[in-house]
């Protein structure tokens, strides 16, 4: 178990290095430790964590408004941009140079174009990815390390793998019972889907 964990920090950091993003040192250690109890298994979850890396980084490199505000999910290989952007130019270039990153399959791009989003629904936003993932992580037949969530303007937005088809429906339904919920936006693969 040790050396599992000891190699996983050291791909993480040998990830960072090749994608120069000082930034998410912390990040990708905290990803190669919990790789080891993830769904996805320790090398697709070091792989994942490797392409968000990359990916942040060719936004860091081209276009600096394309860094605050967007979140990148990779699960199998499948990049969720989501978040907020200023314009339709820049959600159009986040998903082309999602795309350029080697090892992505899919790109799912929900960035929301919005001019200016109030204090009041950012501290909404705020409030129910706090409530959702208390609900996750308090559920014993979920394993709240394996989703990942982002509630952007109402919109709860799941990625991440279940290890069958009642977890991923537990992990809905508590998203839809979490208070300034809008929409929920179901992006969770199955540990058998054939595409894994």
């Amino acid at each position: 178990m040790f050396n599992r964990i000891f190699s996983a920090i050291i791909l993480a950091v040998f990830a960072i290095k090749l994608s120069g993003c000082a930034s998410a040192i912390i990040a990708g250690g905290a990803a190669a430790i919990g790789a080891s109890s993830s769904e996805k298994g320790f090398a697709t979850s070091i792989n994942d964590t490797s392409i968000s890396l990359k990916i942040r980084d060719k936004f860091v490199q081209t276009d600096i408004d394309l860094v605050e505000g967007i979140s990148i999910q990779v699960d199998e290989g499948n990049v969720l941009l989501v978040g907020r952007i200023e314009n339709q130019e820049l959600k159009v270039k986040a998903s082309k140079l999602a795309w350029e990153v080697r090892g992505v399959r899919e790109v799912v791009n929900e960035l929301q174009v919005t001019d200016s989003s109030s204090i009041k629904d950012i501290a909404k936003d705020l409030a129910a990815s706090a409530t959702l993932r208390t609900k996750l992580i308090a559920d014993s037949g979920i394993s709240s390390l394996n989703f990942n969530l982002d509630v952007v303007n109402g919109t709860i937005y799941l990625s991440g793998v279940a290890a069958n088809a009642d977890e991923m429906n537990r992990v809905v339904a508590h998203a839809r019972d979490v208070r300034f919920t809008q929409q929920v936006v179901n992006y969770i693969i199955l540990q058998t889907d054939k595409r894994l």
